[in-house]
């Protein structure tokens, strides 16, 4: 018989291995219990799981399906936090992305450019440049030092006028009088995630995603694990933990209700939108990062596209479909227009998403200076809460959130290792991109699909391209997204989790912004490939292709309204694919990544 279908690694997230992973939730007490599939959910089980503890995860929705799917994409140490004499920070993230590009995430992290154009004479390049050399110096010098070697990025270099619009023509001259260039670290949020989550099963962590936490169970004041709901089949769980760390971002607060009392902290909602516009209709060879009234404006290089953001403004509705306006986007498009030769519109814009920061509350009201840093708290025994923090600097805060959870467990436990455990597909990953042309070769395939493979999924693209080799079909692109193979779809529901076909068009590949149509014709093939490994019949697969459309018809409609109220209704006009997942729109339940 053919084989159409390669052995599973013991890191897949299948069918099989959820199912396996909820029974051992029903019927097993385990260490620690992790509320939340968002990067520090995730990077909670791998730091645990990697100490010998024994470890299951809940999460909602879908890994990343909040905001560890919707941000800037960089892995960075925060230029603008040195403005903010917040150096220990800025020297935290630093290290981190010192780790990932050198030692634990070389495939999934690479370096990306960006230029900072002067506007005055004189000072200005003083002033700007002397952070830029900290910046540097900090980075360099911790890579230097680090356990993942020298991997020192290059060093950031001061530009004239001239130089500045040869490397990005289509910079308005006037808009500038001078530039420094310097490096940072770019990253697919989602699939960064997805990595950590499939390390953390690689090393024994339970992971089920579609299961929301409804309760805390309790024995006395202590904490003793929590209630589950499986959304795919009703059925209720309860998980008992030695210890339970909730890990849910802007949901927090949903977990502190169930915890009655006074809070420790507040977790305030930032939202930040982005828009996604052809690589051609903007010529430049660099990134841009652009000072403005409130923040920063990024200029991102993405492939055959540009991301351009972020907004940062309050959001108090619904906390799982955070929409952006005609406001928000409009104020992307006239602040970047106010450096471009030629402007861009909204009929350039192919792609728009909109992601929630979770922000420690402070004195202020406004959000551009709420806390970026982290913090961990144990309001009841049994129960460790971690809040706050940047994408880049989650691996300190999932380490952060263990050390507190076992030291209630009364007994020795060994530090965090994480720093010297490589994700998934890291290990070997620079002998087989020396080898690309070679893999081309062997699968017939063209070296750029070889690269493309290569940088999402690391070594394991050899499994998806032993998929690709079983049937045709696969090992073509799909319908009306070209940048991806039809094995990448089928292997999203084979080894990486995904359950439904928003999962495969928006987090196992970035379809639903990357393309014009925002994915409506790739939607059908993506479900007929997926189909037979989700065990679906057509009328369920015309259901999912029907929630998809619908989502993206709603967000269409959201954007086109111009505040935030009018397009919250709006885009509550397509309902959750998954059952139950948000039984209250207003007060949604915790547990999203």
């Amino acid at each position: 018989m053919t084989q159409t279908r390669p052995a599973a690694s013991p890191a897949s997230l299948d069918s099989t291995r959820r199912a396996e992973a909820l029974r051992r939730m029903r019927t097993e007490e385990v260490d620690i219990a992790v509320i939340g599939g968002g990067v520090t959910g995730s990077g909670v089980a791998l730091d645990a799981a990697t100490r010998g503890l024994s470890v299951a995860l809940v999460e909602a929705r879908d890994l990343a399906a909040g905001t560890s799917s919707r941000s800037s994409k960089l892995i960075h140490g925060g230029l603008r936090y040195l403005e903010q004499l917040n150096a220990p920070l800025v020297r935290e993230a630093l290290r981190e992305r010192s780790l990932m590009l050198d030692t634990l995430a070389p495939h999934l992290v690479r370096t990306v450019p960006f230029l900072l154009p002067l506007t005055r004479h004189g000072w200005e390049r003083a002033y700007i440049g002397s952070g830029v050399l900290l910046y540097d110096t900090l980075g360099q010098g911790l890579a230097r030092i680090g356990p993942g070697g020298d991997g020192t990025l290059p060093h950031h270099r001061h530009l004239t006028r001239k130089a500045a619009l040869r490397v990005f023509p289509s910079l308005r001259p006037d808009a500038l009088v001078g530039a420094i260039q310097y490096w940072d670290g770019q990253v697919d949020d989602a699939r960064h995630t997805l990595f950590v989550a499939r390390t953390a099963a690689r090393y024994g962590a339970s992971v089920a995603t579609s299961a929301r936490v409804t309760g805390l169970l309790r024995d006395g004041d202590r904490v003793t694990g929590v209630t589950v709901l499986d959304l795919e089949s009703g059925e209720r769980i309860a998980l008992r933990a030695r210890q339970t760390i909730n890990a849910t971002g802007v949901w927090t607060d949903e977990i502190q209700s169930m915890v009655g009392g006074p809070s420790p902290f507040t977790v305030r909602a930032s939202k930040g939108v982005h828009i996604v516009v052809p690589r051609e209709r903007v010529h430049g060879e660099t990134g841009l990062i652009l000072r403005t009234e409130r923040s920063v404006l990024f200029v991102i290089p993405w492939g055959s596209h540009w991301i351009i953001g972020t907004t940062d403004t309050e959001w108090d509705l619904d906390l799982a479909h955070p929409v952006a306006t005609s406001a928000d986007i409009d104020y992307l498009l006239t602040t970047v227009n106010r450096v471009l030769r030629t402007p861009l519109s909204t009929d350039d814009v192919i792609g728009v998403y909109a992601g929630l920061r979770p922000l420690l509350a402070g004195e202020s009201d406004d959000t551009t200076q709420l806390s970026r840093e982290h913090a961990v708290v144990s309001p009841l025994p049994g129960l460790t809460m971690v809040a706050g923090g940047k994408y880049t600097t989650y691996r300190v805060m999932a380490a952060d959130a263990v050390d507190a959870a076992v030291r209630g467990m009364g007994r020795p436990v060994p530090p965090s290792c994480t720093e010297k455990i490589p994700l998934l597909g890291a290990d070997g990953y620079p002998a087989l991109w020396n080898a690309r042309e070679t893999l081309a070769r062997r699968y017939g395939l063209r070296v750029n699909w070889i690269e493309h493979l290569l940088h999402r999924y690391g070594t394991l693209a050899e499994e998806v391209l032993a998929l690709a080799a079983t049937r045709p079909e696969l090992a073509t692109a799909l319908p009306g997204a070209p940048a991806y193979l039809g094995a990448e779809a089928v292997y999203a529901a084979t080894h990486e989790g995904a359950l439904h076909l928003d999962d495969v068009l928006t987090r196992r590949t970035r379809i639903s912004i990357e393309t014009q149509d925002r994915g409506v014709e790739a939607a059908p093939a993506v479900a007929a490939l997926i189909a037979p490994t989700l065990g679906w019949d057509a009328a369920a697969r015309d259901r999912e292709v029907g929630h998809y459309l619908a989502r993206v018809a709603a967000e269409r409609a959201a954007q086109e309204q111009a505040d935030d109220a009018t397009a919250d209704a709006t885009r509550a006009g397509a309902p959750d694919v998954r059952r139950d997942a948000y039984p209250d729109r207003r007060a949604p339940a915790p547990a999203a990544g």
